[in-house]
């Protein structure tokens, strides 16, 4: 859904509504995923800014757009979902990664998301 709105312009509401008519979730997972995307979109600004400067060398624009919102949603769910370990953000957004993204994704995506943990004062358990 993130990919989504970044790719379409859409606004978070419409490819909430639109993801849900082709696919089903167990309501607890729902609600997670809806959270995330309501989050990532109304944050997005605090979140690139936060990923520009854990990112060294690389604007976020030029990051491919699978990346890009892999990152969005890892530095979302650092930043608001504590309850959530950092361990875990990391380890399904490597995963993401190796699923969608290159060759490069996942360490990629794993080094940034470190950095901004880190900027975010969420500490490895």
């Amino acid at each position: 859904m993130i990919f989504a709105f970044d790719a379409t312009g859409e606004d978070a509401e419409s490819v909430i509504r639109k993801y849900w008519r082709s696919f089903e979730a167990h309501p607890e997972t729902r609600d997670y995923a809806e959270r995330c995307v309501r989050g990532t979109y109304d944050g997005l600004e605090g979140i690139d800014k936060k990923i520009r400067e854990a990112s060294h060398n690389w604007r976020i624009e030029r990051m491919t757009p699978v990346d890009r919102n892999i990152l969005r949603l890892g530095t979302y769910e650092l930043w608001n979902e504590q309850a959530v370990p950092r361990a875990v953000v990391l380890d399904e957004a490597v995963e993401l990664a190796k699923l969608f993204g290159s060759e490069e994704s996942s360490s990629f995506v794993n080094g940034v998301l470190d950095r901004v943990a880190d900027l975010l004062g969420r500490r490895a358990r």
